[in-house]
């Protein structure tokens, strides 16, 4: 199931609009997270795309957006330095502010990864900031210009091929790049800090991530990621790193909105916001959404209860039969349940008394798999009939509700 997210757009430090995306968790955000591509990428990239949904799951609302002339955002490429990536980012923490809430967490990939530590000076509420194969130089940058740099320098731009794809360069480009300095600015950056890098990045060096790790003086932490590129373009890496990143950072964030302990046998269920119906349910260790039909005033972004109320009778009988059919050495290969609800008239029903009044009905089809004799399928039916919360959908109920001052 999709988690929730939405286009929005903001204007950046020249004015040109910029495309973003605001991805968001079911139900209230524990809080909101600021995300900066690499060089050149887009908030579209594998890396952006697949952390920023990852860590929708652990309950955080990330914004990522195009810095200004790169993807869907509006802008010349070539009108932009590094400053100007700086400035994309502070506005970019306005517009959460204003619309929203300001971002707590900042995370940058890449050169984006420079430019959130610089920007962090100028974004007060940020509690913690994360990097992934950030250079400690962003001079590094031209290394990738070195061909054209010449021209650049005489001519004051020239178009420049980037991973198959062709900019335009000015010379100031290349000048702003000279007045920043990362681990200076790293130094006196009293944030808590968390590093991944891989050994295996050929575009910066695990080299960079060492010298950024060790010129920060506050709070922080190295993660050295196995097998990875710089793109991170292996699914599994970006969960790791949303794994790892969400499990760090939650002791620095006073969220407001802690997850709640679920008691054994427990269950809660919380209003998202989201929409008139959509709730969440929390058992255990676990989560799901329930909602109705956009037919009916739902977003249909989970269950609705009647298909909840099935999938527990639909669950509980085929755990049942299995159960059953271990124990006795059955050889059932498969169950598969399909359920339906309906109302029917009592004067349809042949059990019961008042004609009047309608009765819930519910279809139970039930497939075994495997060699079964008849004898063996007979009495699985019988089994089926037994599962606990069949029992308790066919005996009087009673639901005691009280409300809470």
């Amino acid at each position: 199931m999709d988690m929730p997210s939405k286009k929005v757009t903001f204007k950046g430090i020249d004015g040109s609009v910029l495309a973003a995306r605001l991805d968001l968790p079911f139900g209230k955000p524990k809080a909101y997270a600021l995300f900066a591509h690499c060089f050149t990428c887009s908030k579209d990239t594998l890396a952006a795309y697949r952390i920023s949904h990852a860590l929708t799951t652990h309950g955080f609302a990330v914004l990522r957006f195009d810095f200004t002339g790169l993807g869907g955002s509006e802008g010349e490429f070539g009108n932009t330095s590094f400053s100007s990536n700086i400035g994309d980012l502070i506005q970019a923490a306005d517009f959460l502010r204003d619309n929203y809430q300001a971002p707590s967490l900042l995370i940058g990939h890449s050169l984006g990864g420079a430019a959130v530590l610089l920007a962090a000076y100028k974004i007060k509420e940020t509690k913690a900031i994360v990097t992934l194969g950030a250079p400690s130089d962003v001079k590094h940058i031209k290394q990738f210009l070195q061909a054209n740099e010449e021209a650049i320098s005489t001519n004051g731009e020239a178009e420049v091929a980037i991973a198959g794809r062709k900019f335009h360069i000015k010379k100031q480009f290349l000048t702003d790049l000279d007045s920043h300095q990362v681990v200076e600015a790293v130094g006196s950056l009293n944030k808590p800090l968390l590093f991944f890098h891989s050994a295996q990045d050929e575009v910066v060096s695990i080299e960079h991530g060492y010298a950024i790790f060790n010129a920060a003086t506050a709070n922080k932490s190295f993660v050295s990621l196995t097998n990875a590129n710089h793109l991170l373009t292996n699914p599994a890496d970006a969960v790791y790193v949303s794994n790892v990143l969400s499990a760090w950072v939650e002791p620095y964030l006073e969220t407001g909105n802690k997850i709640e302990t679920v008691e054994n046998g427990e269950v809660i269920v919380n209003e998202t916001g989201d929409g008139l119906f959509t709730q969440e349910i929390l058992a255990g260790n676990h989560a799901i959404i329930a909602d109705e039909p956009t037919a009916v005033g739902g977003n249909d972004k989970g269950f609705t209860p009647y298909e909840l109320l099935l999938s527990a009778l639909g669950a509980c009988t085929s755990m049942t039969i299995r159960l059953y059919a271990n124990a006795k050495s059955i050889p059932l290969k498969g169950i598969t349940v399909r359920l339906k609800h309906s109302k029917m008239h009592a004067k349809d029903c042949e059990d019961c008394e008042n004609e009047k009044t309608k009765i819930d009905y519910i279809f139970r089809e039930i497939e075994l798999k495997g060699e079964l004799t008849q004898e063996q399928r007979d009495k699985l039916l019988v089994i089926a009939n037994k599962c606990p919360v069949h029992k308790t959908l066919t005996s009087k109920i009673v639901v005691e509700t009280k409300l809470i001052t």
